[in-house]
């Protein structure tokens, strides 16, 4: 059958033959892959919809509707691991799916899905990858945004791109949201929820703590949400804020999650929290300041996109991870006192559509 007709709008409503994405594991783009799987759902209803992933990315599958399950298996980064491409080979071809998105550019992403025989292997062309997939797409330069690329492949070769894609989902259970809380020790009242990490320490603005000690002052409470790498500037933001800031920073991802799903507003850099963030629905600040919002904003929008304006910087965006010229100043020229007061704003919205 035709993998193009299969996804246009005459797509088989009968068809049950599972589907696979392979998906970019990083914890952002791990959530923009929902996008695509919205985009497939659209077109293919009656087939389940699998997503590979890590065992760090793992728990965000729990939350994303129309994703049937999360296959964990992870690979290294650096080298190939055959033994673990011929496994995962193995562990595939028990699920008999029917189509595979690769959606990573390179040859090892492809590895396991040919070895295990998926009929369709859909991706673009990209590092020789002749033989490991059989539906090749083109134009992948043409398309400047993340997100673009990927759902692309979800489409009919040579679609147009619509307006508009389905924005990313995650949904957590307000039970779910309660217990957490109690088993934190948590009020119900609203709370602002920082997210001071990133990949990259150019992406990081440094103002948190003196962020955190204004919050409190003016009565809110003050949640540090990371991983383990965070947990050195959880401590300062803690001192720095006193009682009132919460050091919520954990290994488990699924912790980061209800976080940012109890949190009145989301304070965050261009990272995987933001888009968590934004995602669930939350009130999300994005600070930016190598990066691009353009490219790199979730699709669901949020409360507000910081960049600074002080001052014409010809570096920004750089998109480099270390700041190489003008002392990081894309960050620094981002004032505490003015993410605070946007930061009452939000809430007082939010807080005046709740009664409505």
């Amino acid at each position: 059958m035709n993998i193009d007709s299969q996804l246009g709008s005459d797509a088989d409503r009968n068809d049950t033959r599972p589907i696979l994405i392979v998906p970019y594991m990083w914890i952002g783009d791990f959530v923009r892959n929902h996008t695509v799987v919205r985009v497939l759902k659209e077109r293919w209803p009656n087939r389940p919809v699998d997503l590979l992933t890590t065992s760090l990315c793992a728990p965000l599958v729990d939350y994303m509707p129309g994703v049937r399950a999360g296959i964990v298996w992870d690979m290294p980064r650096s080298r190939l691991a055959i033994a673990r491409q011929f496994g995962l080979a193995e562990l595939l071809r028990k699920r008999n799916y029917g189509t595979a998105l690769v959606l990573p550019r390179t040859w090892k992403a492809a590895i396991a899905p040919a070895l295990a025989g998926i009929p369709e292997r859909i991706g673009f062309v990209g590092e020789f990858r002749f033989g490991l997939l059989n539906r090749w797409r083109w134009g992948e330069k043409k398309l400047s945004r993340f997100i673009d690329k990927n759902a692309a492949l979800a489409q009919p070769d040579g679609a147009p791109l619509p307006a508009e894609w389905p924005v990313p989902q995650l949904r957590v259970p307000a039970e779910e949201i309660a217990r957490w809380r109690e088993a934190n020790g948590l009020g119900a009242g609203p709370a602002v929820a920082l997210a001071p990490g990133s990949v990259g320490v150019s992406k990081r603005w440094t103002s948190y703590p003196e962020a955190a000690r204004l919050l409190v002052e003016r009565g809110l409470e003050v949640w540090v949400v990371g991983g383990p790498a965070e947990k050195g500037l959880a401590q300062e933001i803690v001192a720095a804020g006193g009682p009132g800031v919460r050091d919520l920073t954990g290994t488990d991802l699924r912790n980061g999650v209800l976080a940012m799903a109890a949190a009145g507003v989301a304070i965050s850099n261009d990272s995987g929290l933001m888009h968590i963030a934004a995602a669930l629905g939350t009130p999300t600040m994005g600070i930016f300041g190598p990066t691009s919002p353009y490219l790199w904003a979730p699709l669901n929008g949020l409360a507000a996109t910081l960049v600074q304006d002080k001052e014409a910087l010809s570096c920004q965006p750089c998109q480099s991870t270390v700041c190489k010229v003008n002392d990081h100043r894309c960050m620094r020229n981002i004032a505490a006192a003015e993410v605070v007061g946007i930061a009452e704003r939000v809430l007082g919205e939010a807080g005046a559509r709740a009664k409505s």
